[in-house]
């Protein structure tokens, strides 16, 4: 046996103190994984910002398989209003981006239970600048070849192994 708890199970288990927040993301199939990373790593909630389409949908569905159904999401206009939310609720605002002064994974600390929003950026414009401006922190996942970034959806789920892996969590 797998061990898999049911919807209604997972629903009531206590979560990881992490929201994603998905800054028009514009591929669905991304989406979907998120959602399933997002189930395999029980993640609090994500937030579905701008241009990101929500479920229902089959394009997400096919990649999400099923965690549409148990991770929690809201949907917010524009992502600057979800970070007023999160702030107001203590949350840690961190910008997954390369940019200048931006710390390296390797690096990051945070503090044991801390509650962090982690901001994943479009597929082509990365984090909105203004988004970037109103984060804590800016963590970049470092890349040793010839491309410049990575798909959001491997970048999630790079960040939160490395969360769980250092034991903030």
């Amino acid at each position: 046996a797998l061990n898999r708890l049911s919807i209604n199970d997972y629903k009531k288990a206590e979560k990881l103190p992490i929201i994603i927040v998905l800054d028009n993301i514009r591929s669905m199939s991304n989406i979907g994984s998120i959602f399933r990373t997002s189930d395999a790593f029980k993640i609090e909630c994500i937030y579905l910002c701008g241009i990101t389409s929500q479920p229902p949908h089959r394009e997400i569905r096919k990649t999400a398989l099923g965690a549409t159904e148990s991770v929690s999401w809201k949907y917010f206009n524009n992502t600057l209003d979800a970070i007023k939310d999160l702030k107001k609720n203590q949350y840690t605002i961190i910008s997954i981006e390369q940019v200048e002064n931006s710390t390296m994974l390797q690096d990051f600390i945070t503090t044991k239970g801390q509650s962090l929003a982690l901001v994943m950026g479009n597929e082509v414009n990365g984090v909105d600048q203004v988004v970037i401006n109103e984060s804590d922190e800016c963590v970049e996942i470092p890349q040793y070849g010839t491309k410049h970034s990575l798909n959001v959806s491997v970048s999630t789920s790079l960040i939160i192994w490395h969360l769980l892996q250092k034991d903030y969590l």
